[in-house]
């Protein structure tokens, strides 16, 4: 399949499946100018579905710029025209599309703390619109060479990756994340009847209390890729320890060999074996930053290596992932945040995971037909 066909093909699923584009609708599309294949082929298949798109573009570096040499009162101000935009659109399509994912390495993250908490409203507001269902939004990733030297691999082996990952070389991708998406639904269904997760593996044994919240399977509406089942534990119920595999990047700065003690679900010991500093700071955000917001068991056999992009990375199967900060509130979450970090441990070699007391999965896998 031609790279050009398969932009085509992404577009389709993102406006005709994730998002369901309709007569009227107001379409948001943000994204950085690499992505501009997409972008078109996305424009198209909105006028097609008799949507009114509307672009934001995000220059390189300009993002960065800000964070390094603007005032005070400038990293506080958030644009009307962008709140406007959150308010009242009806689909949101995100796409990354990096040039440099490295640019906020030198930024002091204090500044970057700033930045975040000031944009806080506006994130809480698209999680409820999403929640109650005004907002259909959607986040994807467009290859770029960034991205392919962070996976350590060529831009087409990376182009290999992410489509694959989609499942857009199958025949058709919009069957499949329909059947994936009833499988998952039944795993969420029997998960949800499950009052505490247990978690044991390398360097982890981690108990997580989800009595009465909701478990939400994840089939590529608001991800894409996608692949995971989660829910929002219980505030206070999160005990013992995890060890992170993979490193974690958030916000243009990356952290590995993260461990995370909690006690009555609040962080209470933290380190790293690179970034520890980022890591305090980014724990210190807020009182919602030192909570877990959300637990998820990542699902997609379609991706199985690491690259260091989360919206692959927490999806592959066989892992869980585990977000300091702001649940979604669809899953009964209440730890509100600025932050939202997500960061995986890998389960497939020598764990287990128990609920309520009970084994139910091994090496990456469910047991006895759960999945």
């Amino acid at each position: 399949m031609e790279s050009e066909s398969r932009v085509e093909r992404l577009a389709g699923v993102l406006v005709e499946y994730s998002t369901r584009v309709g007569k009227g609708d107001l379409v948001c599309i943000d994204t950085g100018p690499a992505a501009a294949p997409l972008v078109h082929a996305i424009w198209g298949r909105v006028l097609a579905a008799g949507g009114h798109p509307h672009l934001r573009i995000d220059l390189d570096g300009a993002p960065e710029l800000l964070l390094r040499e603007g005032s005070d009162a400038q990293l506080d101000w958030v644009s009307p025209v962008r709140r406007a935009e959150v308010e009242r659109a009806d689909v949101r399509i995100a796409i990354e599309a990096d040039v440099n994912t490295r640019g906020n390495t030198g930024v002091a993250p204090e500044r970057q703390v700033r930045a975040e908490r000031a944009r806080e409203p506006l994130r809480r507001l698209h999680f409820q619109r999403a929640s109650a269902g005004e907002l259909r939004a959607v986040v994807t990733l467009y290859p770029t060479n960034a991205a392919a030297q962070d996976a350590a691999m060529s831009l087409g082996e990376y182009e290999d990756f992410v489509y694959h990952a989609g499942l857009l070389d199958r025949d058709d991708p919009i069957a499949e994340w329909t059947a994936l998406g009833r499988a998952y639904a039944r795993l969420a269904d029997r998960l949800g009847e499950r009052r505490e997760i247990r978690v044991l593996g390398d360097g982890t044994d981690l108990t997580l209390g989800v009595a009465g919240r909701t478990w939400v399977p994840c089939d590529g509406r608001e991800n894409f890729p996608d692949g995971e089942v989660f829910t929002g534990p219980v505030e206070t119920q999160v005990e013992g320890t995890m060890r992170f595999t993979y490193p974690a990047s958030y916000s243009g700065r990356r952290v590995s060999g993260v461990e995370l003690e909690f006690r009555d679900g609040e962080v209470v010991r933290a380190r790293a074996d690179q970034g520890e500093t980022f890591l305090q700071e980014m724990l210190a955000l807020d009182e919602g930053a030192r909570r877990a917001g959300e637990f998820s068991f990542g699902l997609n056999d379609a991706i199985a290596e690491f690259t260091g992009h989360t919206l692959f990375d927490e999806k592959i199967g066989g892992t869980v992932h585990l977000a300091l900060g702001a649940s979604y509130p669809e899953s009964g979450g209440k730890v509100q945040s600025a932050l939202h970090w997500d960061l995986v441990c890998d389960l497939r070699n020598g764990s287990e995971v128990y609920a309520d007391g009970e084994l139910v999965y091994r090496d990456g896998r469910f047991l006895d037909g759960l999945l």
